[in-house]
């Protein structure tokens, strides 16, 4: 969709699987379908019955959708006697400096409140009644404990930092997080994976995240200037909770990455991506990761997350203390970085099963 979009498509921001998007809708058109499957990290939605890409400045630019602080598209689902109410959350949020994600997060999980309020004043509400409304959230439209959390933080949000009513919600209970294990893969099975990827670049953004336990947004946002050769290390600016922090650079990786810089000879971005000036695509990544996956018949239920799950782990199976290990991860709470004790051979590898003392034949 290289050209001017056609006046017969309709461009939709909105939460779907807790990321932010852009649906694009239209009739019935196989040219379009051709066109919009080109897209870059295109992909469709069943439930919606839409296509969507990722919420980013290159798909607002492409779709001539203007960068507001609250889209045209949730303001007009809104009565107008709340609509002061969004704005008034989006404008605090980006006063603290809070993320791009979180407040496009905050902001559209405070909009579905706003909307079923109707011309209810959203400021009139008590604690009652947002009890009565997150039971709703719970019981009837069965929201994840995750979303169901991010909507709660938000109208937390604008009660207590917008409105400064403090402990508005000291009365109201949040859902209990499920403590959810993480996924890890055995040497073996990284080994196997790795020997998929046929790509030079490929190759060189998967292992850079498995060496230094990198986020996928982290290893697309690397800059040349980033990797410091004379110290072997790796500078992480601005990564989850806006935080820098330093990872050692692996000199097997300082190899490969001399040969791929020879190969691609990229400007700024470490890993450039199909549009000049652009960084690599998260998506894109993504989906390298798991036709690796794939193909190299990795039935564990693994996402390109779980290469840092796994850097982890092995960092403890190798005997690293797991301060340090807090420190590498960029954990502010030792008790996140702990659950790589629960999944680690180093413990549970040492047991054994009673099942092996019987005699049986």
């Amino acid at each position: 969709m290289n050209d001017q979009p056609p006046t017969a498509i309709k461009y939709e921001i909105a939460q779907h699987r807790d990321k932010s998007v852009i649906f694009i809708r239209f009739g019935y058109a196989p040219d379009l379908i051709e066109r919009v499957k080109k897209l870059t990290g295109v992909r469709w939605s069943k439930s919606q019955k839409a296509w969507y890409v990722l919420d980013t400045p290159h798909y607002r630019s492409l779709f001539k959708i203007s960068i507001q602080p609250v889209g045209k598209e949730v303001i007009a689902q809104i009565d107008a006697v709340n609509r002061p109410a969004l704005l008034r959350l989006v404008e605090t949020l980006e006063l603290k400096a809070y993320s791009p994600s979180t407040i496009q997060t905050y902001r559209n999980e405070f909009a579905q409140l706003l909307y079923i309020l109707k011309d209810n004043p959203v400021d009139a509400l008590t604690s009652e009644r947002l009890r009565d409304y997150f039971l709703y959230c719970t019981n009837t439209l069965k929201l994840s404990e995750n979303t169901l959390h991010s909507r709660i933080n938000a109208t937390k949000f604008y009660f207590e930092q917008v409105l400064h009513r403090a402990k508005f919600f000291f009365e109201i209970p949040r859902p209990k997080k499920r403590f959810i294990l993480p996924n890890v893969l055995a040497i073996s099975q990284v080994e196997k994976l790795f020997a998929q990827l046929e790509n030079l670049k490929h190759k060189t953004m998967i292992y850079l995240a498995y060496s230094a336990g990198l986020r996928v947004s982290e290893v697309v946002a690397l800059k040349i200037k980033d990797i410091h050769t004379e110290r072997m290390m790796i500078n992480i600016k601005g990564a989850k909770g806006k935080k820098d922090r330093i990872v050692a650079l692996s000199p097997g990786i300082l190899e490969l990455l001399r040969k791929y810089y020879l190969a691609y000879k990229p400007k700024d971005w470490l890993f450039e991506g199909q549009y000049a000036n652009e960084p690599y695509s998260t998506r894109s990544l993504q989906q390298i990761f798991h036709r690796a996956k794939h193909s190299a018949r990795i039935l564990q239920d693994v996402t390109f997350h779980s290469l840092r799950h796994s850097y982890a782990t092995h960092l403890h199976e190798r005997g690293t203390d797991i301060k340090l290990i807090q420190e590498l991860l960029g954990h502010n709470d030792i008790k996140t970085t702990l659950r790589y004790t629960h999944v680690s051979t180093l413990t549970i590898g040492k047991i054994e099963s009673p099942f092996d003392q019987l005699k049986i034949k």
